[in-house]
């Protein structure tokens, strides 16, 4: 499913639609930003928490919460629409900095014989799943050690240093939570593609790689259908500002034509291939921005 942030009333809708359509038979793999900008914070984690502590959840972080760490160590200040505050102060016992620093910057799997990567923003054009997987793990490590020196470190200005392990470290959590263009080098940018610079999605793609790419984050792009290529962000947050937002859940395997999945056929061998229509649509409640 796409980026939450903070619009638990549209998750809790979700999660009913796939109980009733599922039962318990099913999991969640959420492409982060579960928070910020939205009223629901505590909620939608809430929610994501108790089915990854069931088994049946998969989180990867996004820019949103590596704010909210960053704001939590003192390194930037609230900012005018940061919604994260009630997170911050939550009660200690239930631990959300310390559970948002156990999780993943990107989880790799397979789905009906598809293999894939769920990060939040992007992945280098050059690597292969085992780069990424093994890249990842390392900025994991970092985040999960309880050191505040080492987190300040990973999150902080990037500043230059003599540490290339910790340099190469902060360009890929960069890449995987913040990246829409590179430029013909490959170096990212968070900003909209111009000028030489294009999606990274658009170089990644031209390295016919083996695996498929689920991510969320860019929200003015919308649902991005294209071959090996799943982008969910359909702004739900951002309702009403120009456009109507949603919740876009993607259904990669097709079911029987009884349950409520609108879906038709059976399941193909690629299940990055399109045209594809195997998504719901949860409608944004109100607008969230004045």
């Amino acid at each position: 499913m796409g980026d939450v942030q903070g619009c638990g009333d549209e998750l809790e809708e979700l999660l009913a639609r796939a109980s009733h359509a599922y039962d318990t038979q099913y999991e969640i793999w959420c492409v982060g930003d579960l928070i910020n900008r939205g009223p629901k914070n505590l909620l939608a984690l809430q929610c994501v928490r108790k089915l990854v502590a069931a088994g049946r959840g998969h989180y990867v972080l996004g820019n949103h919460e590596i704010n909210l760490l960053r704001v939590w160590l003192g390194l930037r200040d609230l900012a005018r629409r940061d919604t994260f505050g009630d997170v911050l102060e939550s009660s200690p016992g239930e631990g959300w900095i310390d559970w948002i620093c156990t999780q993943s910057v990107a989880i790799c799997g397979e789905v009906a014989g598809s293999k894939f990567a769920m990060v939040h923003a992007s992945v280098h054009p050059d690597w292969s799943l085992a780069e990424l997987e093994a890249k990842a793990r390392r900025v994991e490590a970092r985040l999960a050690s309880g050191d505040k020196s080492e987190l300040r470190a990973l999150l902080g200005p990037a500043e230059p240093t003599s540490d290339t392990s910790l340099a190469e470290d902060r360009d890929t959590l960069g890449r995987l939570t913040r990246c829409r263009s590179v430029d013909p080098s490959q170096a990212w940018s968070s900003d909209q593609p111009e000028g030489p610079s294009r999606p990274w999605h658009a170089a990644w793609s031209e390295r016919e790689h083996d695996y498929g790419v689920v991510y969320g984050h860019w929200a003015m792009q919308g649902l991005h259908i294209a071959p090996g290529l799943r982008g969910l962000d359909t702004g739900c947050v951002h309702h009403d500002r120009g456009r109507d937002g949603y919740l876009t859940a993607w259904l990669p395997e097709a079911s029987d034509s009884n349950s409520d999945t609108n879906l038709a056929g059976t399941a193909s061998s690629d299940q990055f291939e399109v045209p594809d229509d195997r998504f719901w649509r949860i409608p944004a409640r109100r607008r969230y921005y004045e």
